[in-house]
């Protein structure tokens, strides 16, 4: 045993064969190498799962487009149409006081206006319309009627005849000086009319909401009539114009 208490072996010594220097080998217990645990793979599972979830997901946008595609081509949403098939003028009135302090507008037309709706598969609800004549830049008024509520089915026309707008009002001088010469015009003068309502679209046992349009047809061209004999509008180059903007199911038209 060595002295001093310790029970630690004499470190070894080679000697080496040539008589060189002794080379001494020391016990390191560090110097074995650090075991580490292989990771274990246990989240493969969920990210197959994930995997899955988006593909389904994927599918499923894909089939929702394409049912939406061959349903639109099955259906093909269009927008009504409206025709002003006859505008007769029976009064247009523009008198002045004798002190020209003041000038009084009276006016009385008929209207025959249709409605078609071209689609196979929709329908439109109306609510009752109102019907506006002005003239062409819109600055005057000159008479206001209705056209009741109605429904158009799928490839139907809709005729409304005999449909009556008028006034009785007084104009300021600016109206007045701006609308006489108008009437004066020995070709005529230009106007149009104004129809405004809700409407609601079916197709099937979808229900859109009501929603606001207007149709406006210009290109009307009109003179004063002469005598108790009402005066016949040129309709011919008259065309209606539908601002209507109605969404229903994944389709906007």
């Amino acid at each position: 045993a060595a002295k001093g208490g310790t029970d630690e072996p004499p470190p070894s010594t080679t000697a080496p064969a040539n008589g060189g220097a002794k080379k001494t080998h020391l016990y390191n217990p560090t110097s074995r190498p650090t075991y580490r645990p292989q990771p274990h793979h246990r989240n493969r599972p969920r990210r197959n799962y994930c995997c899955w979830t988006i593909l389904i997901i994927l599918i499923l946008i894909l089939l929702a487009a394409i049912t939406g595609t061959v349903l639109y081509v099955l259906y093909r949403p269009h927008r009504p149409s409206f025709t002003l098939a006859s505008f007769r003028i029976h009064r247009l009135k523009l008198t002045t006081s004798a002190d020209s302090a003041s000038s009084h507008l009276s006016t009385l037309f008929n209207l025959t206006i249709s409605s078609k709706n071209p689609n196979a598969y929709l329908s439109f609800s109306y609510d009752p319309f109102t019907v506006s004549c002005v003239s062409s830049d819109g600055d005057v008024f000159l008479g206001n009627g209705k056209l009741p509520a109605f429904f158009s089915g799928s490839k139907s026309e809709t005729t409304f005849r005999g449909v009556a707008v008028a006034t009785s009002s007084d104009v300021d001088a600016e109206t007045m000086n701006g609308l006489r010469p108008e009437l004066k015009k020995k070709k005529g003068f230009l106007l149009k009319v104004e129809m405004d309502t809700r409407v609601m679209v079916k197709m099937g046992s979808l229900k859109s909401k009501k929603v606001g349009i207007r149709v406006t047809c210009y290109g009307i061209k009109g003179i004063v009539p002469k005598g108790k004999s009402p005066a016949v509008a040129n309709v011919f180059g008259a065309k209606c114009e539908v601002d209507l903007r109605i969404k229903i199911w994944r389709w906007t038209f």
